[in-house]
Order: C-alpha cells, then sequence, then structure tokens
C-alpha cells in the first residue's frame, strides 16, 4: 500500500463491529463504522461471557472497564424440570489461567466497546452495492454516496447484508431453535449460573448483578410466538427450582428464531466476513460474543502483520479463525441433542458424568488463539 494505512469500512456497530475496530484502532488503523440502525436501538437483556471472552477482552485492554460490571460466575449448576441437581461444571478450574465468567447486561459490554472503539459511528447508514476490484472495494451507500476502500468487514450479523451483496453466502439457516431473553429485577436469589433441562425445551437463569437476573430459555421450533411472555409462563410453569417466581417477576420476554451460518469462504477480494455474519451458531454454549472478540483480536494481528499483503492477512485470518468456529458450532450441535434426548435416558448420564461432558464442550477452546 505504499507506506499509506489501509482505508477500512466496518459494517455493523454490535459487538463483533465495535471490538474490531477497537483491535484495529490498537493496530494502528483508523477505521470508518457505519450501522444501518440508529444508535442505543437495543434490546437490553443479559449476556454470559465464558473465560475465552475474558481473554479476549485482555488482549483488547477492555478488561478493566468491564471487571466492575455484572457479577463472577463460578459454577454452573444443571438440574431436572423438578429442579433437583443433575451435575456441575467448576467454571474457575475449568477456565483457569484463561479468564473469570461474567455475567452483565448486553447494553454495558456494549458500551465499554463503543468507547472504546472512538465512539465515532455514523448511524443510520446502509450499504447498497459492493464492487469488488483487484485491491479496493467500491461501496454505494443507501444515500447514493459512494467511496471506495481497501477493506470492507461485514460485522452486521447472521442476516449480513454484505455477506448478500459481496455473494459470499445467502440467507442464513434455521437452527431449528426458538429462544427466549428477559431480565427479571427483583426475583428471587439465584447465586450461580442455574439451567433446568426439560424435554425439548430448557430454561436458564443467570446472575447479572444485585437485585437482576439474565433468563435465557429455549424449545424446539421455528415460529416465535405471539405473545412470548405466556408462551414461557405456559411452556415452564410446572418447572420446580427457582422458576415459578421467576417466572412471576418476568414483564417482557424477547423472542427469536436462531440462526446457523455455514459458509465455504469468509471473503472474497476485499470483503471479510467477521462474527455471527460468517458463523453463527445457536447461542446454547454462549460463544457467539466471545467467537465475534476473538476474530477482532486474531484479524488484527494478521493485518498488522500483513499490511502489505492483504490477501495473505485474510488467508491468515480465516485459517486460524476456522477450526475454533466450527468446534463451536459441532459441540453446539452436540449439546442441543441432548436436550431433545427423553429425560428418562439423559437425566441418569448427567447424573453420572454430566459436568465431564459439558466441561469437554469447551477444550479446544481453553488453548491460544
Amino acid at each position: 500500500m505504499g507506506g499509506f494505512p489501509l482505508r477500512i469500512l466496518v459494517v455493523g456497530a454490535g459487538i463483533a463491529g465495535l471490538a474490531v475496530a477497537r483491535a484495529l484502532r490498537m493496530a494502528g488503523f483508523r477505521p470508518d463504522v457505519i450501522d444501518r440502525l440508529p444508535p442505543h436501538d437495543l434490546v437490553d437483556t443479559g449476556l454470559y461471557l465464558p473465560g475465552n471472552a475474558a481473554r479476549a477482552l485482555r488482549r483488547l485492554e477492555l478488561d478493566g472497564p468491564v471487571r466492575p460490571l455484572g457479577q463472577v460466575i463460578h459454577r454452573q449448576r444443571f438440574r431436572d424440570i423438578t429442579g433437583a441437581p443433575l451435575c456441575e461444571v467448576d467454571l474457575d478450574a475449568l477456565w483457569a489461567g484463561v479468564g473469570e465468567c461474567r455475567a452483565l447486561l448486553h447494553g454495558e459490554l456494549h458500551r465499554v466497546l463503543l468507547t472504546g472503539a472512538g465512539g465515532a459511528v455514523r448511524y443510520r447508514v446502509g450499504i447498497d452495492a459492493v464492487d469488488l476490484f483487484p485491491e479496493t472495494v467500491g461501496v454505494t451507500f443507501a444515500d447514493g454516496a459512494t467511496a471506495e476502500y481497501d477493506l470492507v468487514i461485514g460485522a452486521d450479523g447472521a442476516r449480513s447484508a454484505v455477506r448478500t451483496l459481496a455473494a459470499l453466502g445467502g440467507p442464513p439457516l434455521a437452527a431449528g431453535q426458538v429462544v427466549y431473553r428477559a431480565v427479571a429485577r427483583g426475583g428471587p436469589p439465584v447465586p450461580e449460573w442455574t439451567a433446568l433441562l426439560g424435554h425439548r425445551a430448557g430454561f436458564l437463569v443467570v446472575p447479572i448483578g444485585p437485585g437482576r437476573l439474565h433468563c435465557y430459555a429455549d424449545e424446539t421450533g421455528t415460529v416465535v410466538p405471539a405473545d412470548p411472555l405466556a408462551r414461557i409462563r405456559e411452556l415452564f410453569g410446572d418447572y420446580g427450582g427457582p422458576l415459578p417466581d421467576v417466572l412471576d417477576c418476568l414483564e417482557q420476554v424477547h423472542a427469536s428464531v436462531t440462526d446457523e451460518v455455514e459458509l465455504g469462504r469468509w471473503y472474497r477480494g476485499r470483503v471479510l466476513l467477521v462474527g455471527d455474519a460468517a458463523h453463527a451458531t445457536a447461542p446454547t454454549l454462549s460463544q457467539g460474543a466471545a467467537m465475534a472478540l476473538e476474530d477482532a483480536v486474531v484479524l488484527a494481528e494478521s493485518l498488522r502483520s500483513s499490511t502489505d499483503d492483504v490477501d495473505a492477512a485474510l488467508a491468515a485470518y480465516e485459517s486460524r479463525r476456522r477450526p475454533r468456529t466450527r468446534w463451536v458450532r459441532d459441540r453446539t450441535r452436540d449439546r442441543n441433542r441432548t436436550r431433545d434426548v427423553s429425560p428418562a435416558l439423559r437425566d441418569p448420564l448427567l447424573r453420572g458424568r454430566g459436568g465431564r461432558i459439558f466441561g469437554e464442550h469447551y477444550r479446544l477452546l481453553l488453548g491460544p488463539l
């Protein structure tokens, strides 16, 4: 590039896009960041970050601002629908040397990342076309303006417009789950990550700070109900443990179908996909944010080491990231299959070996990026 800094456009100002912007700024680049939505148009639900997310935040030098937020989670507790114990995972032991696990509000992490990215996001800006040239990308914005970049990064989620415009893939595939998210305030004390497993459905409760619980539930299906709150009260009304009191505290529930994205390649020309735009999975392992944060770290490292050969940098980035995202996808599918097994068969197995089985799902992620 003749010694000049790369002109980079990041499309999407969610966790993936802001993390990429932060990592690029740390590497000496000054990317433009756009988002088609207005600022702060976020559903403020909870978020659970496993230890590898904490490691990536350290690499982004954002672990300090995150540390006062939410609550550190030390154990995962799995229970049957009555609330009786099935198994536990010692998270401190599992993620030792990697990072602590934390639950917090999605909006809290977003604000930290926005500050870390420099805060310079152009909102309400969409793109209508990308034109791939030998070493640049022409971008036509929704308002008719045009610009040329050395690299365009699609961080615009599972339903990525960049992916479609660059002919890297079409719409995502349905993962076969309907998921429900809510924050319960003033609910019962739940000291640790606690999941109640039913048949083709489950409910997770995670503390995210004083008086607040992150609630996540899923069921097999592909249609979002008209009244999500009524649906989860119907679906989980006979569950035990803390759920009766949790359900009583819920006021608003957000429901969506889950998407999977599986692509033959993540870049074409000088257009690259990151985060859910490249490798979305069901959120069963809580790895969506973690994978996006790791993507940001590795991409910045790849570009910094190969600034004069962007094509080589993109190839190196994809070759490093694919094994980990493939592992997450495959282990997510493995865990989802346990939900579909009859509790009469599944629960005795989990009481005997569940902690080891569930802990094994993260084994590859304990290693270096």
